[in-house]
């Protein structure tokens, strides 16, 4: 079924996909000592390649402890960026690199850089969904899952820039009661979902219990009944005793919650406009058939400068110590 041709990326030359994708797959991690990782928002065919499946958290701590010599990164490119970062012997692939984000794309390194300056004596803590100029302009890395618990740990008395999810950094600083500098900027998919029509469902699906990612608004993350990482809401529907769940962050994850739960229902929360908007469509770029072709081709590769990615990799050690 998948014998359509395309033009290799490496060549010129029109090339043929093979008919079974999934085994061309593995024979080409056996062949590269590869390993997939793969973003619980990647496309349920994706996901159920990866070696390994999880938030940006888990993906981090997977990347620091591979063995593999190739990371094939199913996710988007700061996620791929950070597999680097932690491993600058390895090659690292990306399978589409017009695969990036909305929120790291609203923070340019440039007027960060000069953000920065205005508030010198600010420690500044950057959300994991950064570019590797963001992080290396950093003190400490954090992710959905440990962002808390991280400014938790930090001296009331220091003051923080927080960079650069306003949501999230409005959620923590309501968990934490700490007053932090926050930068404006936010990700396009969860800032789609329609308050008006979460109601609506709750209505509809009065024993649903509602749950959000907490780079959502305010508005969405006040009719929730859990707020949580990716991961964090995956392992709520396992254990909560509801059976219907309004899922308020991207639907990828909706393929794990059915996998772990198949007797429990989740909806995932609709967008305000008539439109797929709940999808990143950055996430959707990538696709079994350019997994296959990156490992075929070793390319796209993610690279960078050694001076960018040690300093990267400081507030990244530092997140690692911290979420222990």
């Amino acid at each position: 079924m998948f014998n359509t041709a395309l033009v290799d990326r490496e060549t010129t030359h029109p090339g043929v996909l093979p008919l079974d994708l999934f085994a061309a797959i593995e024979s080409l991690k056996k062949e590269l000592n590869a390993v997939i990782l793969a973003h619980y928002y990647q496309e349920p065919d994706i996901q159920d390649i990866a070696d390994f499946i999880g938030d940006s958290l888990q993906l981090a701590r997977a990347a620091a402890n591979t063995n593999a010599d190739t990371i094939v990164f199913a996710g988007v490119h700061f996620m791929a960026e950070t597999a680097k970062i932690l491993n600058p012997d390895k090659l690292v692939l990306l399978p589409d690199l017009n695969a990036g984000c909305s929120l790291a794309d609203s923070c340019p390194a440039e007027a960060f850089a000069a953000f920065k300056a205005a508030h010198p004596d600010h420690l500044v803590v950057s959300y994991i969904n950064c570019s590797a100029d963001i992080k290396a302009m950093s003190d400490i890395i954090c992710t959905s899952s440990n962002a808390v618990k991280i400014v938790q740990q930090i001296p009331k008395d220091q003051p923080i820039i927080f960079a650069p999810d306003r949501n999230l950094g409005r959620y923590v600083m309501e968990q934490t009661g700490r007053d932090m500098v926050l930068w404006d900027g936010s990700c396009i998919v969860h800032e789609t979902f329609s308050e008006k029509k979460i109601v609506q469902l709750k209505i509809a699906h009065p024993e649903a219990e509602a749950i959000a990612h907490p780079e959502c608004e305010t508005s969405i993350l006040r009719h929730a009944n859990y707020i949580g990482s990716t991961a964090a809401l995956l392992t709520y529907c396992q254990n909560s005793p509801a059976q219907e769940f309004i899922v308020a962050t991207e639907p990828g994850i909706i393929h794990q919650m059915q996998k772990l739960a198949p007797q429990k229902r989740f909806i995932p929360a609709p967008p305000i406009n008539n439109c797929n908007c709940n999808e990143c469509p950055f996430m959707r770029l990538n696709t079994l058939e350019k997994v296959y072709l990156a490992m075929k081709n070793r390319t796209p590769e993610i690279t960078m400068s050694e001076e960018i990615r040690l300093a990267a990799l400081r507030p990244m050690q530092r997140m690692l110590e911290m979420s222990v």
